[in-house]
């Protein structure tokens, strides 16, 4: 079993590969000890051609590689592509397009949320995947036989799986069910969110708007500095320690330094004189400009029961449709409903998800349709009638 190692084989093999109408993808990589994902090995078929590429041989350019990510009459075929793709736009500057992710096709069809790659492989082909070298290092060299078996094997399957949920979207009409779920995995956005944003990955621990200050600009400062050495987050400063300093809003080094969460001695290094920075620029800014907390607002009576009820009816029109309940509406639009009704701005009130679960909510809302036991059964019936 061959690795491909040089340019011209590189070349060789993506120019076969741009002839087919669609490729399998996938990739190892190992994101333990840095920020951004090292990749390792890149996996790739048709139905009649594998290849397995090692994107760490000496001088390879991967320019042919992204060249078919970014080919638009090539459909590029994933399983849970995300993490694939944030790869794919750190090293080549580009969202693969067009793309098609078998886990969310899976959800459409009924195989349940978040379906695994093997679950989905023995559901379809009947075939239990060896998942022996799940754990290897895979910067290692040379690989063995058995690693890159498996690696290719999480292409080679996936064609199978590929045309089978193909087929059954096509058959059930449902291929357009895709489209927003792939408008989001194809957005530049999703893989490159602002630095500023970065607070929004932390859990809430602040009670005042100073502290909610001083959390952001933290919690930006850390995610600048990760991503220019390409070391983990908690590697600059973990999460308890933004917390605390939030909290106690040391201005110097000595106050840093009683801070439980801060190792004896750091609040001394340039690291430190960084953040110290950034903290005293928190606290420079006017009371009448600082952040305001989210305080959610009441929701009106009966809202939770309401939710309750909306979430039983999700159960019973994904039963109904096959479909995995994650796909159609998220808890977060159920509770928006449940408030707000018609007014709620989610995604299971637009488009198709409307067509099939949004405006039975609705009714469900507004009183004109009911949920009843009858006969070991859980249905939906028409208060009118």
């Amino acid at each position: 079993m061959n690795i491909i190692s040089t340019q011209n084989e590189l070349e060789s093999v993506i120019q076969r590969l741009e002839q087919s109408d669609f490729v399998t993808v996938d990739t190892e990589f190992i994101r333990e000890t840095t920020f951004w994902p090292v990749l390792c090995l890149i996996q790739m078929a048709t139905p009649d051609f594998t290849a397995l590429i090692d994107p760490l041989a000496p001088d390879i350019d991967l320019a042919p590689f992204f060249r078919l990510m970014g080919n638009e009459r090539v459909i590029k075929v994933f399983h849970a592509a995300r993490q694939d793709i944030e790869i794919i736009v750190h090293q080549g500057d580009l969202v693969p397009s067009p793309i098609f992710d078998t886990q969310v096709a899976a959800m459409v069809c009924g195989f349940g949320d978040a379906v695994s790659y093997d679950q989905l492989v023995q559901k379809i082909t009947g075939v239990q995947l060896d998942k022996s070298s799940r754990f290897t290092d895979w910067r290692q060299r040379p690989l063995s036989t058995r690693q890159l078996e498996y690696a290719l094997a999480d292409v080679t399957h996936l064609i199978h799986v590929y045309k089978h949920l193909t087929a059954e979207l096509e058959r059930e009409g449902r291929a357009h069910w895709l489209d927003e779920e792939m408008q989001v995995l194809t957005s530049r956005q999703t893989y490159d969110p602002h630095p500023d944003d970065a607070w929004k990955r932390l859990k809430m621990r602040v009670r005042k708007p100073q502290e909610l200050a001083i959390m952001k600009n933290v919690a930006a400062w850390r995610e600048r500095e990760a991503r220019e050495r390409d070391v983990p987050r908690g590697r600059i400063i973990k999460d308890d320690a933004i917390y605390e300093i939030a909290q106690q809003a040391p201005k110097n080094a000595d106050a840093l330094g009683r801070l439980r969460s801060i190792p004896k001695g750091w609040e001394r290094s340039s690291t430190a004189a960084a953040l110290l920075e950034t903290v005293n620029e928190a606290l420079s800014i006017p009371k009448d400009k600082l952040p305001k907390l989210p305080r959610p607002s009441a929701p009106p009576e009966g809202t939770n029961a309401a939710a309750e009820l909306l979430k039983m009816l999700l159960r019973i029109v994904a039963d109904k449709e096959g479909v995995a309940a994650k796909v159609l509406a998220s808890s977060d639009d159920i509770d928006q409903i449940a408030a707000q009704g018609e007014k709620a701005d989610v995604p299971a009130l637009q488009g198709w998800r409307h067509a099939v679960y949004g405006e039975k909510a609705l009714q469900l809302v507004r009183g004109e349709i009911a949920i009843k036991f009858e006969n070991r059964r859980i249905s939906l019936f028409d208060i009118k009638e």
